[in-house]
């Protein structure tokens, strides 16, 4: 079967990964880093856009990637609500990306430099199971108040990928397998999935577990009380919920490395949060069992998390009883990334329309 050659665009806050894949095969690589004071210029996300397209092009004729090339895929971002899968770029996406419909985020730009990269050349542009994949079953979505309802926005392009190695691993059909995966990165979402479709999870930004940077869910009484106490603005608010919060917030570190140093050199606090962090993923998983109705081929930590053994086997002590866990460290995003777009190219799917 042929090989198909792709660039990969995956934007970042502070940085642009780009890589070249023929097939599953890596080519070459970079993270195209944009300094503060670059970044300072552009008061909006989407302002970015020029800056970074220019460090993406100047890679693609470094690297001669140009030459052969059959797509180029980036990373999806907040589109409207939509099911996983290998998308093609059209304008309609183009101007929802702009928008910014569900919140500007820099993956927003993904979509944007693949379309602008491959229409010169002729090739389709794709984005691949972005973060506003919506798989959910109707009675996930009721949040226990008619004026706000539950949001699918997770880490969809990690968790899915894993889910296919391990059904190929485990040599289950990807279409039958049930699994819950927990990406844990400096957002964390823990889903159940069902052939594929990522049926419930919680919202990384505003849900579940608390994380390296992120609270995750808090008391909803005291959460009001410090929004209107008149000792902060709602950027404020928002920035201690996202960015400033979890780990960070404890600690003033978002590096689980250095948080296990601490308590290890007898910092009682340290070891308390990080057991703490372990203990709600755990409970996560827990909940989401419940969804599976306790029938779990596999649990799936994956995310740079875990990379610490520590925090896997912490986990794992809490949830050995659900079923086989299964770790995949790191993210492998720029693979899956390049993985979905060979599969349309293939004929193995079709690219689905937005």
């Amino acid at each position: 079967m042929r090989c198909f050659k792709v660039l990969v665009i995956n934007p970042g806050s502070t940085s642009t990964k780009v890589a070249c894949y023929v097939g599953n095969t890596l080519k070459t690589e970079e993270s195209l880093n944009h300094s503060p004071q670059d970044l300072a210029a552009y008061p909006e996300i989407l302002d970015q856009f020029c800056l970074r397209l220019s460090a993406v092009k100047s890679f693609v004729i470094k690297h001669g990637v140009a030459a052969g090339l059959d797509a180029v895929v980036g990373r999806g971002g907040l589109l409207r609500p939509l099911s996983g899968g290998t998308y093609a770029v059209s304008e309609a996406m183009a101007e929802d990306l702009r928008r910014g419909v569900q919140g500007h985020h820099a993956s927003n730009l993904g979509g944007l430099m693949a379309k602008a990269i491959a229409e010169p050349l002729g090739l389709p542009a794709f984005i691949v199971d972005p973060v506003a994949v919506d798989e959910f079953e109707p009675v996930a979505r009721l949040s226990g108040h008619p004026l706000i309802e539950r949001r699918s926005l997770s880490h969809a392009l990690s968790m899915k990928a894993v889910a296919r190695r391990a059904a190929r691993e485990l040599d289950i059909p990807y279409p039958k397998a049930r699994f819950i995966v927990a990406h844990l990165g400096g957002g964390i979402s823990v889903g159940p999935m069902v052939g594929g479709r990522v049926i419930d999870v919680n919202n990384a930004n505003e849900m579940g577990p608390f994380s390296p940077e992120r609270t995750g869910s808090l008391p909803a009484g005291d959460l009001a009380a410090l929004c209107f106490s008149g000792k902060y603005t709602a950027q404020e608010i928002k920035r201690q919920l996202n960015g400033q919060g979890g780990m960070v917030a404890y600690l003033g570190t978002s590096d689980a490395r250095e948080a296990y140093r601490r308590a290890d050199a007898g910092d009682a606090k340290a070891e308390l949060v990080m057991q703490a962090m372990a203990y709600q993923i755990a409970k996560e998983i827990g909940a989401m069992a419940t969804v599976l109705s306790g029938r779990v081929d596999a649990v799936i930590l994956t995310g740079g998390l875990a990379h610490s053994d520590r925090m896997c086997d912490t986990i794992a002590g809490y949830i050995g009883f659900i079923g086989p866990l299964l770790v995949y460290r790191g993210e492998d995003e720029m693979l899956a990334l390049a993985e979905g777009a060979c599969r349309v190219l293939a004929g193995e799917e079709a690219a689905q329309e937005y």
